[in-house]
């Protein structure tokens, strides 16, 4: 049986997001950019509407969606602001790796405060000299006799300095993916630190900075799951993390064509509202049809996900990168329809068109997209 049509609940989860984000998040969306920060108090609003463990299982008191159902949340939500999805993806991809893989001591000590937002989750694999090529990471994890000593620095991450707990991968073996294990370390761990506030072009609103260890004490009981299991856990959460990272491009996306539609019906040139000539027009109907296209492509594989199709992860991966180069195309022909107005920080456009642009490059860059399906192709 094929169906295309979202079911009554997939709508309402959908429209409760896009309620959600409209209410809490859109409205201050520039000025959380100007800050660089999102406020704290915004999370426990998510986490009442169960959006703090959106995959956690049931019996871990998650709200245990479908990858299908969560894309409809990122969508939604990023209606309103991408950069702000994109952190709450990462924070459930935290919480998800802890439900699947951690000690049921771990997941009664994390997962409360993780699924109400009270602890907000960061995700730590990417380092300095190692980032599409995530197995060769440098940071070291040495037993010792109350449990591991960390040492190594991470790029990149989103939330550094300013979550409550890091993921984070760590060597604890020989070299290559089989010697990596996963670890949580809590803020304020001694030898933890962090470098200065990254300066973006995108993404704006969340903390950025390197995340730094020394010689960082965690116990036995912070080892995430089995030892020398890390990279796998890794790999296994980013299918679902390149769905969402491509949501998050369809409904930036969306918005912006949105927005579009309304400022040509309202500007007046050469006599008449710029929606009335035929060019404009046809170009509106290139970008409904991209991201259309972009929607039915990104279900389909977040379905092949949730029904665990062998040909799941090139899927993941084809749609990452179509929807992410369709939403950044889109955003820009939207800012180039705006003229001169879409180039200033008041109509929003501009904001987009930056925020996406990131996502061509995270969660396994485009060309690591290609890597995976032409790959999948000629082993076939």
């Amino acid at each position: 049986m094929m169906d295309f049509a979202l079911s009554q609940e997939q709508s309402a989860i959908f429209d409760m997001a896009q309620a959600c984000g409209a209410e809490h998040i859109a409205p201050f969306a520039r000025q959380w950019e100007k800050d660089g920060t999102i406020p704290r108090d915004l999370w426990p609003k998510l986490a009442e509407l169960g959006f703090g463990g959106l995959y956690v299982s049931e019996e871990s008191g998650g709200t245990d969606l479908t990858r299908l159902d969560a894309t409809l949340v990122f969508e939604a939500l990023s209606m309103a602001c991408p950069s702000v999805a994109a952190f709450l993806s990462i924070h459930n991809m935290c919480a998800r790796m802890i439900d699947q893989f951690g000690s049921d001591e771990m997941k009664s000590r994390l997962l409360p405060g993780a699924i109400a937002m009270e602890t907000v989750f960061s995700y730590c694999l990417t380092e300095p000299a190692s980032g599409s090529d995530a197995a060769a990471l440098k940071t070291r994890a040495v037993q010792s006799n109350v449990g591991y000593a960390l040492t190594g620095t991470k790029a990149f991450i989103s939330g550094g300095g300013y979550s409550d707990a890091y993921v984070v991968m760590a060597r604890s073996g020989a070299e290559g993916p089989k010697g990596i294990s996963a670890f949580v370390v809590m803020d304020g761990a001694k030898g933890l630190s962090f470098g200065g506030l990254e300066d973006k072009m995108g993404w704006r609103s969340q903390p950025t900075r390197q995340v730094q260890l020394d010689d960082c004490a965690i116990s036995s009981a912070d080892l995430l799951g089995e030892e020398g299991k890390g990279f796998t856990y890794a790999m296994k959460g980013l299918d679902g993390g390149r769905l969402n990272i491509a949501a998050c491009s369809l409904g930036a996306a969306q918005s912006a064509l949105d927005q579009t539609r309304s400022y040509m019906a309202d500007r007046k040139a050469f006599g008449k509202s710029i929606d009335q000539f035929q060019a404009l027009q046809f170009r509106l109907a290139d970008m409904e049809i991209a991201l259309q296209s972009a929607r039915i492509f990104l279900r389909q594989a977040a379905w092949k996900l949730d029904t665990g199709s062998p040909d799941a992860t090139r899927f993941c991966a084809m749609a990452k990168k179509l929807v992410t180069e369709t939403g950044s195309e889109v955003a820009d022909q939207c800012l180039q329809l705006h003229g001169g107005y879409g180039y200033l920080a008041d109509y929003g456009i501009e904001k987009i068109v930056r925020d996406l642009r990131v996502h061509q490059i995270l969660e396994g860059t485009n060309e690591i997209m290609r890597m995976i399906v032409a790959r999948d192709m000629v082993s076939a």
